[in-house]
């Protein structure tokens, strides 16, 4: 890997944030040298104390910029390590797991460039086996989408009208949109949004913050843009399937969603999330246990919720 910086101004700073990243840390590194960006760049990674062979590996690539940490800072924390030392007006976030296809970075900048108002552009992402993975949210859920999924009655929809109210799993990501939450995967930021509105909220370790800084950018008027033309394939959740496991890696996405809420939702509306959540979650258990189907995972998501509604029943406000 060769980056163009030295005595060239970085225009773009690569970010990665690894924790036990082994072969897919290999894969990401190496995609980017094989398709780096045509612009002078440089790659930062920060290491999360990892303990298989990953800063081994690091070492091998001599124009990467290391950080090592002697702890587990998490993803949002560690971000913000790099952004301070970045002077790059660009900063690019890339996962561990996650390789840069052909003109991928080109693409995303040129992209983010056509305006002063966009702050965050991120690409289409697809799993290991080519196939999509969706990548752009409604943020935050609510309410009417939990009961329009559980129900089945998006159905009712139209197929169109039912992708661009629900995202996600609903929709074919093929043009671009702008979006309220883009995945944290890969996401290319100017740094003037993060000027503006600052990095990721470091009370979240994993999960949650990159809804939470996309709520910021969003709603200090910056664009968010999803561009299908630029490509990243995304082997998901390798790193935090091995810290947590399945069931691990589930409450950790949920409790940065309960969090989230306390921070950015009003009472009444958090409660309403809630309360739809575990009623749906009830509802669900009782038709496993009567399909005699698995349940263990939604028994879970139901006991997360519960939990929850506990807490915020028995505050006056949601708690930080």
């Amino acid at each position: 890997m060769q980056p163009q910086s030295g005595v060239l101004k970085v225009e773009i700073s690569i970010i990665i944030v690894n924790w036990n990243g082994g072969d897919y840390l290999r894969l990401s590194l190496d995609s980017l040298a094989k398709y780096p960006p045509s612009v002078p760049f440089e790659v930062i990674v920060v290491d999360n104390n990892s303990t298989d062979n990953s800063r081994e590996l690091l070492r091998s690539y001599k124009d990467v910029r290391l950080i090592l940490n002697t702890e587990n800072v998490g993803f949002g924390r560690a971000n913000n390590q790099a952004f301070k030392v970045s002077d790059a007006p660009l900063l690019f976030l890339l996962n561990s797991d996650a390789q840069v296809h052909e003109n991928t970075l080109d693409t995303l900048i040129a992209t983010i460039n056509e305006s002063a108002k966009i702050g965050v552009v991120g690409p289409r992402l697809l799993n290991t086996d080519g196939t999509l993975q969706p990548s752009v949210w409604r943020n935050p859920p609510m309410a009417w989408e939990m009961v329009m999924i559980a129900f089945g009655l998006y159905k009712l929809l139209p197929k169109r009208q039912r992708g661009k109210r629900l995202l996600g799993y609903y929709w074919d990501h093929s043009y671009r949109l702008s979006a309220r939450m883009l995945s944290g995967a890969a996401l290319l930021i100017k740094r003037k949004v993060l000027e503006h509105v600052g990095g990721f909220d470091e009370r979240f370790h994993m999960y949650g913050e990159d809804n939470e800084f996309a709520l910021r950018v969003v709603r200090s008027g910056w664009l968010m843009l999803f561009e299908p033309k630029a490509t990243v394939t995304h082997h998901a959740a390798k790193s935090t399937e091995k810290r947590w496991g399945k069931s691990g890696r589930l409450a950790k996405n949920y409790e940065g969603f309960f969090q989230l809420q306390r921070i950015h939702l009003s009472r009444s509306t958090a409660l309403t999330n809630l309360l739809t959540g575990y009623g749906l979650a009830t509802l669900r258990q009782a038709w496993l246990t009567l399909r005699r189907r698995p349940r263990e995972e939604n028994r879970l998501v139901r006991q997360l919720y519960g939990d929850e509604l506990r807490k915020t029943l028995s505050t006056a406000k949601p708690t930080e």
